[in-house]
């Protein structure tokens, strides 16, 4: 096997995924493996592997699986578009368009991580509540 494809163990370690959640997501459509061995065995590139990650990246901020396979969808045609040798290149509006939809994803994960840093400040108070709690009383107990 060349350096170009790896099997899903690799992929999981790489991409931090389990291999039923990376079968889960070819079962879904959202990664396809880019061949298979011989033996039938998944192989996939550099290309899925990042494909992987935006899917991970994009699970803890709430979007769907539907969410995700649209903005895929995008980034895929704009990116098919940017090679060199593309066959119909987008034309403008299409291109817009496409923008226009990583555009609100993007604006959705910033509001997304914005919640999640409100919610991690709570966290951290709550947890340092407790602390200051146990090492008062823990002072309390030496006098």
């Amino acid at each position: 096997m060349d350096g170009k494809h790896m099997q899903i163990g690799e992929v999981a370690a790489r991409t931090e995924l389990s291999l039923r959640t990376i079968r889960h997501y070819e079962e879904t459509g959202l990664v396809v493996p880019s061949a298979r061995s011989r033996g039938g065995f998944r192989l996939y590139t550099e290309t899925d592997v990042a494909r992987l990650m935006v899917i991970r990246r994009m699970k803890p901020l709430g979007f769907t699986l539907d969410q995700m396979r649209d903005l895929l969808d995008a980034t895929d045609r704009l990116d098919a578009d940017a090679a060199l040798d593309a066959d119909t290149p987008l034309r403008a509006d299409e291109r817009e368009a496409l923008l226009e939809r990583v555009r609100a994803y993007q604006q959705e994960a910033a509001e997304q991580v914005e919640k999640l840093r409100v919610q991690l400040s709570r966290a951290e108070d709550f947890e340092g509540t407790l602390r200051a709690r146990l090492e008062r009383d823990a002072h309390a107990g030496r006098t």
